[in-house]
């Protein structure tokens, strides 16, 4: 896998897999991502509104080799985590998700 997608409640970062350590540890580094033009289906409700087409986003993703590179390690569950007990997930690609209902 080349890409560990950070999974932050309902949002997801994109990181990139820069060195494999070990079997259960690698070395990440974020990504840079830009939000590409997609046309938003916003309903007024709730607190704010609500975007029912969210799926349709659309993100310009790149690595930036000046970012810190952070480890993070295959726990017994088989989740992988940092320090902070972040969750990640390995991917092929990498994913940037912007939750706008939440």
């Amino acid at each position: 896998m080349k890409y560990a997608n950070h999974h932050g409640y309902t949002d997801v970062n994109p990181y990139e897999v820069v060195n494999k350590i070990s079997n259960k540890t690698l070395e990440i580094r974020p990504m840079d991502y830009e939000e590409l033009p997609w046309k938003k289906d916003f309903h007024l409700g709730g607190f704010f509104g609500h975007t029912s087409n969210q799926e349709d986003q659309k993100w310009k993703i790149s690595s930036n080799e000046n970012y810190n590179t952070i480890r993070i390690r295959l726990r017994k569950n088989g989740e992988w985590k940092d320090k902070y007990n972040n969750r990640y997930k390995l991917s092929d690609e990498p994913t940037k998700f912007y939750d706008y209902n939440f």
